[in-house]
């Protein structure tokens, strides 16, 4: 006898585990949570950890408005040696003198750091999921295809160096540097690390990467897969929802209106998107206002259980 599906409603938070990929979390989350009906809001590669946030079954509607959140990060980038795909992953392409290395100060890569900080126009990663031509970016690249992606603009609205210091590598000697980052959406941490160790001359790629925040969702709060497969807890979609946007309360009957199809009165100003709950402080929809008058643009099931 097939197991009935849960329809439980909720975000998730999961901090991602390294060498895991955001569909491993997904899959796995599908199956704890007993549902196929889970999404993610933006990608983190294998070797990154951090804060991966699901949506599991109607909540998986939030997530188009979640993927454009800033982010912020904590990240190692070590100069003096690039690779092909800007991170630890990809093959060496080689190493800079260690006289070079050495002539590099802090204030050289703070300098730098400065440079790649506020509105900027950035090359995303050749192997990368940016579709060229219907195709991905990375699957060119490894067919052996030369893929130069254009630069877009993205924002760096906080880049900080927390500590530097230099190390050994297949007797080389290179410059770890540790970083914090708030971006915007879009914004590829390992090709500020590329661009950093460009603006020194002594090339860059990204070793170590964690991402801390997405939003007002934060990593402090993420659950982890364990042994026992304890599933991580579900945020209701009316708290999450709270956090990305205004909230209007509805009555019973404005509640049942909005439901219908119809366009209910409210007192509230023009806006949107707005978190409309009813009464018991269910998650009705997503809504726009114009000259009073409430507007749906994502509705949420009522027949869902509601999370904790």
């Amino acid at each position: 006898m097939a197991r009935e599906t849960n329809t439980t409603s909720g975000i998730a938070l999961v901090d991602k585990p390294q060498e895991w990929t955001s569909h491993d979390v997904v899959a796995k989350s599908r199956r704890l949570f007993n549902t196929r009906k889970v999404g993610h809001a933006g990608t983190l590669d294998p070797m990154a950890t951090g804060l991966l946030v699901l949506g599991v079954n109607s909540s998986t509607r939030l997530l188009t408005y979640l993927v454009g959140l800033d982010k912020e990060y904590t990240a190692t980038i070590r100069l003096g040696a690039s690779t092909i795909t800007d991170d630890a992953e990809g093959e060496i392409l080689g190493y800079t003198p260690q006289a070079q290395i050495e002539r590099i100060a802090t204030e050289d890569i703070t300098a730098g750091i400065v440079a790649l900080t506020g509105d900027i126009m950035q090359v995303p990663s050749s192997v990368s999921a940016i579709k060229v031509d219907g195709k991905r970016s990375y699957a060119r690249v490894r067919s052996g295809e030369q893929v130069e992606l254009a630069a877009r603009p993205v924002t760096v609205s906080e880049f900080e160096l927390n500590g530097q210091r230099a190390t050994v590598v297949d007797d080389h000697t290179v410059i770890d540097v540790d970083v914090r980052v708030v971006c915007s959406s879009g914004t590829y941490i390992r090709a500020l690390a590329r661009d950093l160790g460009f603006s020194l001359g002594v090339g860059g790629h990204l070793i170590a990467l964690r991402r801390t925040r997405v939003g007002n969702f934060s990593v402090d709060e993420a659950g982890v897969f364990d042994p026992n497969g304890i599933a991580p807890t579900l945020i209701s979609p009316a708290v999450a929802a709270a956090r990305v946007f205004d909230v209007l309360e509805l009555s019973t009957e404005q509640s049942v209106e909005l439901i219908q199809g119809k366009r209910p009165v409210v007192a509230c100003v023009d806006g949107g998107p707005l978190a409309a709950t009813d009464p018991e402080g269910r998650l009705v929809g997503l809504v726009s206002v114009t000259k009073g008058i409430a507007r749906t643009i994502v509705n949420f099931p009522a027949d869902e259980e509601k999370a904790n």
